[in-house]
């Protein structure tokens, strides 16, 4: 075999993997929010990017406005993909996409992510039409009201990413409403619910959260049991703790000063026997020498 061919081969096996890589798609990242992408207004979050392969740089940008924030963030936090804000106002909201760069292409763009802050407006009042006790398998309807003249409410369910969202009703004198349908429920999982207004000339933008509104499922107090708080659990463990010193204080203390004596007299004693020992095994190995 020639050395050019051979040459030929290494370059074509060194070559090969990224010329598979240039050919496809590159795999979209991921985007994601933290603590979470519904945040109160003034609060830090950051936005992050994550791509599959070796990456050499990201992006962030906002949809249909540009993000001048973006470009003030430093470059050694975008190559690692982290955009963070110190204190989240309105003029942060929207919806963002990222992209990263690997092996001289760009990603596709990741799935799009909404940006919300709350707190710009009173928060509405949620109830639950006729009664929040609903039985297994029914469903209730939510009604969110507010004296504000809102163009829409979102109703977020605890633990779903996924709300529902409606026009207001209209009403009189500027108030508004929307009324959201839920159902069918099951004692399997928690019914809690908060909503939130809006204007339409920035989607983005909520009033405060609803006080918290939770169905009550027949069945759900068995299969729940209430959370512990970080103080329950403290007073738990001093109370196991005050318990055991309780326990373990005048007679369990007094065994334990009478086993101590005990071992020492017994190492007393022990120590004795050994001497005595080496005395009777040395004296007659001395009186035979001393006749020598």
């Amino acid at each position: 075999m020639t050395p050019i061919l051979m040459v030929l081969i290494c370059l074509g096996l060194s070559l090969g993997p990224r010329t598979h890589v240039q050919a496809g798609t590159l795999p979209k990242p991921t985007l994601w929010a933290e603590p979470e992408s519904v945040i109160s207004e003034g609060s830090p979050v950051t936005l992050r990017c994550q791509g599959n392969l070796q990456v050499q740089e990201y992006r962030l940008y906002r949809e249909k406005k540009p993000a001048s924030w973006v470009r003030r963030i430093r470059q050694e936090l975008v190559k690692k993909g982290y955009f963070a804000i110190g204190f989240i106002t309105w003029e942060h909201t929207g919806q963002y996409r990222c992209q990263y760069y690997s092996h001289s292409w760009w990603s596709e763009p990741s799935d799009p992510l909404e940006l919300v802050v709350t707190g710009a407006y009173s928060k509405p009042t949620l109830s639950a039409l006729p009664s929040p006790v609903v039985t297994s398998g029914g469903s209730v309807t939510l009604q969110c009201d507010s004296q504000l003249a809102f163009d829409g409410f979102i109703l977020y369910q605890e633990g779903d990413e996924h709300p529902q969202r409606l026009n207001s009703q209209p009403r009189t004198h500027g108030s508004s409403r929307a009324v959201f349908s839920v159902g069918p429920v099951s004692p399997s999982r928690r019914w809690s619910y908060r909503c939130y207004g809006y204007d339409s000339r920035s989607p983005y933008v909520w009033s405060l959260p609803s006080d918290l509104l939770e169905l009550l499922v027949p069945g759900a107090a068995e299969t729940f049991s209430p959370p512990q708080t970080k103080s329950d659990s403290k007073a738990g463990a001093a109370d196991t703790l005050g318990l055991s010193q309780n326990n373990s204080d005048p007679n369990t203390a007094s065994h334990s000063q009478d086993y101590t004596v005990e071992n020492l007299i017994r190492m007393g004693m022990a120590g004795l026997i050994l001497v005595v020992l080496g005395i009777l095994l040395f004296k007659p190995q001395y009186s035979q020498r001393s006749l020598q």
